[in-house]
Order: C-alpha cells, then sequence, then structure tokens
C-alpha cells in the first residue's frame, strides 16, 4: 500500500508494477542523456494506453500535482525529467508502442508516443515505404518525443520536419479529456488546425498519445558521397551546385569540420577511418535518392562533383560502392555527439540561419570565441541543407571541465548574439526545455512570448503539464 494517496490512485488506474517510486527503479527516468538535469520523482507512471493516460492525468489534476511526460528521454535540453522537488510526477509513454495502422494506398501510418522512431521506419518498409524521418538517436527516440519537439533530423532537406510530416494527433489535455484529430487527410478546412499547438510544444499543452504521419515511396537507389571542402562557403556552393544537378533528390547534406571528425577518429567504432587521405579543413556529407527503377541518377551526381573540383568547391571525394560503406560513411557523422562527450564536458548549441549565411555565421562566432576562450575547440557539424547547425565547444587542451563550466554562459551569450544579428534562431531543432529559457525569453519577440503564455493558460490554466519548460513557471516574470 502507498502512503501517497495520488500514487496509489496511480497505481489502482495502471496497476502496481507500472508505478515506480523506489529511487532504484526511477533512476533511468530522473536523469537526461547529458546528465545537466538530474531530479526526483514523486512518481514514475507507466500507462498502457491513451484512455490510462487520461484517467493518470485527471487523477493528477485532482491532486494538483504536476506531470511530466517523457517518451525516450533522448533529449538534450532538459524537457523531459522531473526537477528536484520530488512533487513531479514522470509520466512514461513508453508502453504506448503499437503502429496503430499502416496504409500505404493512402501513404499514411499511425503510430503510438512510445514508438521508436526506428521501429516507426521498419514498419513502413514492410509495407514498401519510407518514414523520412531520421535521428542519431532514432533507436531510442520515440514519436510522442519528436512531435513535442518538432524533430528535423537528417533528411529534412527533402522531406520537411516533424511539423511537415505529421497529418494529425490524438492528445490527452489538462482535464484528462482526449482530443482526437489523428485523420490521415491531406486536405482539412473546418477551422483552426489544431495538431499545430502540439508539434513542437515539449508537452506543455498536452500529451501526445499517438500521431498519423505522411509516408513516402522507397528509394530505389540512394548515393552516398563524401567530400573535402576547402571552407563552408565551399559547402554551400556545393549545395546549389548539387541541387541544381538533381533538384529535390538531393536528401540529405552535412557539413563536418576537422575538429569533429578528429574526436571521432580518437573514440572509433567497428573500425571507423578517416574516408579521404590528408588532413582536410571540412567535409560534406551527402545522399542523393531516388525513387525511380528507371532513373539512375549517379552520373549525373558524378558529374557535378567532377565540375565542383574543376571549379574548387571540392578537394576530393569518394562515393559509396555498397550500402556497408554508405553505413561507414554514415556512422562517422552519427557519432560526433559520442565521441564529444568522450572529450569531456562540452557546450553544445543547435542553431539556424538561412543557408546563405551558414559561412558568415561560423566566422563570426569562430572569431568571438576565440578571442573570449583561447583554444576553444569548436565542433561544427549538421544539417546545412536546411540551415540547421550543431555549434558545439569542446575545452581547450590543459582545461579542467570545472573551468570549462564556468564560461559557459559567455559561450553561449557570444553564439546566440551572433545568430541574433544573423536573423537566426537559438534552437532549431531540439527544443528550449530548460536549458535555452534564457536566450528564448531574450530573443523571441515579446509579443510572440505574451502569445505563448496566453495559450499555455487557456489550455493549462493551472500549469501542470511541464511546468518550467520552454515557459517559466507563471510566477516568475518576463
Amino acid at each position: 500500500m502507498h502512503s501517497d494517496p495520488l500514487v496509489a490512485e496511480l497505481a489502482a488506474i495502471v496497476g502496481e508494477p507500472h508505478v515506480l517510486t523506489a529511487a532504484g527503479d526511477t533512476a533511468r527516468y530522473c536523469s537526461d542523456w547529458r546528465g545537466r538535469y538530474p531530479g526526483i520523482a514523486r512518481a514514475v507512471v507507466r500507462p498502457a494506453g491513451t484512455a490510462e493516460v487520461a484517467r493518470v492525468v485527471a487523477a493528477c489534476a485532482a491532486h494538483g500535482a504536476a506531470v511530466v511526460p517523457q517518451g525516450g528521454n533522448t533529449g538534450l535540453v532538459g524537457g523531459s525529467t522531473p526537477d528536484d522537488s520530488g512533487a513531479e510526477i514522470v509520466l512514461s509513454l513508453e508502453r504506448l508502442s503499437r503502429v496503430r495502422r499502416v496504409d500505404p494506398l493512402d501513404n499514411s501510418m499511425t503510430l503510438e508516443a512510445g514508438c521508436t522512431v526506428l521501429a516507426a521506419q521498419e514498419a513502413a518498409a514492410v509495407h514498401g515505404k519510407l518514414f523520412p524521418l531520421a535521428l542519431a538517436s532514432q533507436g531510442t527516440a520515440t514519436i510522442g518525443g519528436v512531435v513535442s519537439t518538432n524533430a528535423g533530423g537528417e533528411q529534412v532537406v527533402r522531406y520537411g520536419n516533424t511539423r511537415e510530416l505529421t497529418l494529425g494527433v490524438e492528445v490527452v489535455l489538462a482535464d484528462g479529456s482526449v482530443l482526437d484529430v489523428l485523420t490521415p487527410l491531406r486536405k482539412d478546412n473546418t477551422g483552426y488546425d489544431l495538431k499545430q499547438l502540439f508539434i513542437g510544444a515539449e508537452g506543455t499543452l498536452g500529451i501526445v498519445t499517438a500521431a498519423t504521419f505522411k509516408l513516402f515511396s522507397a528509394p530505389r537507389k540512394a548515393i552516398t558521397a563524401w567530400a573535402s571542402v576547402p571552407d563552408p562557403q565551399a559547402a554551400v556552393g556545393l549545395l546549389a551546385c548539387l541541387t541544381d544537378a538533381v533538384g529535390e533528390r538531393v536528401t540529405a547534406f552535412e557539413l563536418i569540420n576537422r575538429e569533429a571528425l578528429d574526436q571521432v577518429l580518437a573514440h572509433p567504432r567497428d573500425g571507423m577511418r578517416d574516408p579521404l587521405p590528408g588532413r582536410y579543413p571540412w567535409a560534406v556529407l551527402m545522399e542523393i535518392s531516388e525513387t525511380s527503377g528507371a532513373i539512375d541518377p549517379t552520373p549525373v551526381v558524378e558529374g557535378a562533383l567532377e565540375a565542383a573540383m574543376e571549379g574548387g568547391l571540392v578537394t576530393d571525394a569518394v562515393v559509396a560502392a555498397s550500402s556497408r560503406q554508405a553505413e561507414e560513411l554514415w556512422s562517422l557523422r552519427n557519432h560526433v555527439p559520442e565521441a564529444q562527450r568522450a572529450q569531456g564536458h562540452s557546450i553544445k548549441h543547435d542553431i539556424s540561419v538561412s543557408i546563405s549565411r551558414i559561412p558568415e555565421f561560423i566566422a563570426r562566432a569562430d572569431t568571438a570565441l576565440a578571442a573570449r576562450v583561447p583554444g576553444i575547440r569548436l565542433v561544427c557539424f549538421g544539417h546545412v541543407g536546411d540551415g540547421n547547425l550543431h555549434y558545439n565547444q569542446s575545452r581547450p587542451s590543459g582545461m579542467s571541465d570545472a573551468t570549462f563550466r564556468a564560461v559557459e554562459d559567455e559561450v553561449h551569450a557570444c553564439v546566440h548574439a551572433v545568430v541574433a544579428a544573423l536573423q537566426g534562431s537559438v534552437s532549431a531543432e531540439h527544443g528550449i526545455g530548460r536549458l535555452k529559457q534564457e536566450a528564448f525569453l531574450q530573443y523571441k519577440p515579446a509579443v510572440a512570448v505574451a502569445l505563448m503564455r496566453r495559450i499555455k493558460h487557456a489550455l493549462d490554466p493551472d500549469s501542470l503539464f511541464n511546468p518550467g519548460r520552454l515557459l517559466p513557471r507563471p510566477s516568475s516574470t518576463l
């Protein structure tokens, strides 16, 4: 029996084994991937379906208990773990993992919130279709999480981010009622598009329990290439040349600087190696895909790379000769976050600027940081095809993690000031959570923040859903 009446009521709803209170049982739900926001949960509740989620939310609302929704807990901004008050209920959606429906004729699929991105890809592939979200964390990242953070990933340049891929959602509201707008319709002009309120809202307006997504024809041919380029300006030029040559077939276009590659090669997995000889300052990983079996874009891609080499945009390049080689190239890109973590404390930024201003951003931010922290190591990689860079920093050689942490706020200020000057965004795909709230409030227009506060109050008047994440708690001042 639980002495806490709310915990006892939750156990009656979901079953005793699915309400966790012991520290050893709740530990993995109470700390984020980077270990920056450890907390204490009043309880971790694991409902089995939407009806149970609704009853759990209604019970928490009746007791005035805050709810922290959690999917795969792969977030990087402190948005899905409890605070240290011991008062918040973590609502884990991991048991809502079903693929409810796949319709290959309609090119749509409906997934529950706890279904992983990888499982969604595999379910679509069974029907010869493509679920295009692709993330480094796709084996653990879940559908509820990617919807709530409007995740992007590696194929946004062709297919769009989560907001563009989502057709409908099922959401439990703050009073325990269920909003079901899971329609697979492409056209529905009956009032407000309510699903958009919850995509990217980070669980602050409602708890997404399922979503319907667009599917696409599976590629029949994929060309993966790794090219060395002299600088970011050349990378942007190469993207333009490639797009002119093959159009929307450009599926991914990733930029990786030398420091990022060096860190990966210092902590390799499965025989990772540099694809090209010599030391080059920047690399581009690109993927071009074709859905028609009658068309092979390989000659056009190779011709575009040759022209880029003649024009000085590319210094060397290799085209993967097999799917295995393509996977090896992608593993270099996807291992960057893990390799950087092995280097010690790092400072991370998930920014976006217009594609044409990427070179200017890198030059200005590099200069500002080098002046503030001499010897700082700049780890720059990301989705140049959509203007989203993961612009991270590792501590200088000889500097302790503690000393590096002491300058973190100043590093953020330097980077965000450059982003703002170039009319960019301080968060492109990771969300705000707790980590970026100060920058969000500083750089988001005051009218926009005020409107978000009004929407939050209208849908969650008691601020029980993820309080203090994204927006400050109601008692805070802007």
